[in-house]
């Protein structure tokens, strides 16, 4: 769980923050209701509260979100649709901010308002859809989710027509959930629609487009199908910034993506200056504490990590983690993930005392905000195997091993997971190659030399998936005007 490069997928993801959506209540009642001072004061902090989302700073943005939310159920009652918006909002800043067990009831009664106040078929009832299948799909919660996305894929294909780019928007999502367990040939057809949709809805050159490209390119990196990735990417690259100008977030981005793939190539020297360009316009247009900052820099000092050049990581990692426990708390998964990649630093480097806590703590903060039968609990665990087993600490190698083990197992047993949907090819020889090692530890210690890399075969992935400079894969996409997530920068 070598979490060095996060994939950039997309510039406009399912965490987003949205104005108050007055309109939606209009569709159903045609009366326009009269601007009180407590509605302008609602809308003020909302923006306030939309300001504090676009530069990092959650916490400071929740309690303004639950003012919001209680001056809308003061002067609309309960049930109103703007209620619904600001639980919405309330339910996202929760999720940005790691707090999976709080955001979950706001978006349930979001979803139950807008149900019962608009019919169970409206576009917005299936944007409250996608965004609880995005917290679901960051809780491992894979069932569920595909559930939730394919209700929402159906209310959109019946609600606008089938070119609408907001239908192209239910399919990347779907297929962003496919990607995150391995269900490649699912995803593609899925990303292919998307991109067809938006060039013809919005043109080949529009931004938008731009993303469905660098998706599809992750999806193809995510397979190995190295040779396709290069020109979308370069394409993208090229749209963002023809329309959104070179210091632009999106075109951050798409330097960070080709950079990962020219890292992933061993192509190092022509790495480097993109990167070096993602961290700084990042910083420049986001500011020096935003999470997105953390990590641009936290792939550089990936980069300088593969070529050996240790004494410029350390830093790179220690400022990534320090952005991410003051930007987002000391129990947020993006922090535990930066305290696993210098965890790892310290392990290759054969400080083994000083990487041994930090993968625990890594192990407790995964355990409290994901569950223990995550899988990146799962990968978390096989780390501490591997440092274990490089000291030749048998026993509590395979100790470690066993139980990373046996949440694959649970989880398989429960159909939560992919492991029993998708055993072919190199997944099939990964979870083999997982198997071998472990009964290795188990039986004589044999296998214990190999796992000194402290990596479960085949999940270097595991990252967040956000937006700006700093998501991964095939990020979900939000839905149109209205629908409960707009673009943050």
């Amino acid at each position: 769980m070598r979490w060095w490069h996060f994939w950039i997928a997309s510039a406009s993801v399912g965490i987003g923050l949205l104005a108050f959506a007055s309109d939606v209540a209009t569709q159903k009642n045609p009366k326009p209701k009269a601007v009180t001072p407590t509605a302008e004061s609602a809308d003020t902090l909302n923006a306030e509260v939309m300001r504090l989302y676009r530069t990092g700073k959650y916490a400071d943005a929740v309690p303004l979100a639950r003012r919001v939310l209680a001056i809308r159920e003061t002067a609309l009652g309960p049930n109103h649709p703007d209620v619904a918006t600001a639980l919405n909002n309330l339910a996202l800043l929760y999720l940005a901010h790691g707090r999976y067990a709080e955001a979950e009831p706001p978006f349930r009664r979001s979803l139950t308002i807008r149900e019962k106040a608009l019919g169970p078929d409206h576009p917005y009832v299936g944007a409250s859809l996608n965004n609880l299948a995005g917290l679901y799909q960051a809780q491992g919660r894979y069932a569920e989710a595909e559930s939730l996305l394919k209700r929402s894929l159906a209310i959109s294909e019946k609600a606008l027509v089938p070119e609408h780019p907001d239908v192209g928007t239910s399919f990347n999502n779907l297929a962003g959930l496919y990607v995150a367990q391995g269900r490649y040939a699912e995803a593609e057809p899925l990303l292919k629609r998307d991109l067809a949709i938006r060039e013809k809805a919005l043109g080949p050159d529009h931004p938008d487009v731009g993303d469905s490209l660098n998706n599809l390119a992750a999806l193809y990196h995510a397979q190995g199908r190295t040779a396709e990735v290069e020109p979308l990417l370069k394409r993208g690259l090229a749209i963002r910034e023809t329309a959104l100008g070179p210091d632009h977030p999106s075109v951050a981005n798409s330097l960070n993506n080709l950079a990962e793939l020219y890292h992933a190539q061993n192509r190092y020297a022509e790495a480097e200056p993109l990167y070096k360009r993602t961290v700084s316009i990042v910083e420049k247009a986001l500011g020096p504490d935003h999470p997105n900052v953390g990590t641009s820099l936290n792939n550089l000092a990936g980069l300088y990590q593969a070529q050996g050049r240790y004494a410029e990581v350390e830093p790179l990692y220690k400022r990534t983690a320090s952005i991410a426990e003051k930007a987002l708390g000391p129990d947020h998964p993006d922090f535990a993930t930066s305290l696993n990649n210098l965890a790892w630093l310290y392990h290759a480097q054969g400080r083994y005392a000083e990487a041994e806590p930090l993968y625990k703590r890594t192990v407790s903060i995964f355990e409290k905000a994901l569950g223990p039968d995550h899988p990146i609990v799962s990968r978390s665990l096989g780390n501490l195997a591997g440092l274990y087993s490089a000291q030749r600490d048998w026993a509590r190698a395979a100790e470690y091993w066993r139980r990373s083990m046996s949440i694959v197992v649970r989880r398989t047993q429960r159909g939560s997971d992919d492991v029993g949907q998708v055993l072919t090819g190199k997944r099939k020889e990964e979870t083999e190659q997982a198997r071998l090692r472990f009964w290795g530890l188990v039986t004589n210690g044999t296998m214990g030399a190999r796992l000194g890399s402290g990596r479960l075969p085949g999940t270097d992935g595991g990252a967040r998936c956000q937006r700006g400079s700093d998501a991964r894969r095939a990020c979900p996409r939000a839905p149109g005007p209205g629908g409960g997530v707009a673009e943050a920068g």
